[in-house]
């Protein structure tokens, strides 16, 4: 997961002040975003966002440190952005849970809404997708590895 964009798309800032227009609130903080690792999935996964499919997503936990982000918590305020790096939506985290990769509960797969959304195929695509993270900075991924899962809803769009 793309956690932080360089160049920002002027539809970030008006779906941002739109947003706090209708809820009534002069300022608050917000991340840009996409998910995924090609134009194509963000806009894949950015639609089942906002068809309400997606309500949660996984990233090993020292991604974060190492691209000097902070860790999500409840509350945050993100935009979703497309493959174009427009903005789609945006979400407000719900929960926050790290715990090993194969600890993660069939539950949670589900709400990530991705594929058939059983557990085995979470695993299969994310276990893929992580070990080729893992790789790139010369780690090697296992079940044992910590990973952030985080549960959102959708606040505007």
């Amino acid at each position: 997961m793309l956690r932080a964009i360089g160049m920002v798309d002027e539809s970030v800032e008006k779906m941002w002040k739109d947003y706090l227009k209708s809820a009534g609130v002069s300022s608050a903080t917000y991340t840009a975003w996409q998910f995924g690792r090609t134009p194509e999935v963000a806009d894949e996964l950015a639609a089942l966002v906002i068809e309400g499919r997606k309500r949660a997503t996984t990233g090993l936990a020292f991604e974060y440190e190492l691209e000097g982000e902070p860790l999500p918590k409840k509350g945050d305020l993100s935009i979703v952005l497309g493959g174009d790096g427009r903005a789609r939506c945006i979400i407000r985290t719900t929960s926050v849970r790290i715990m090993p990769f194969g600890d993660v509960p069939e539950e949670f797969a589900w709400k990530e809404g991705e594929d058939d959304r059983s557990l085995r195929s979470w695993r299969e695509v994310h276990e893929r997708v992580f070990t080729l993270d893992c790789e790139s900075i010369g780690r090697k991924f296992g079940p044992d590895m910590q990973v952030v899962c985080e549960e959102f809803e959708v606040v505007f769009q």
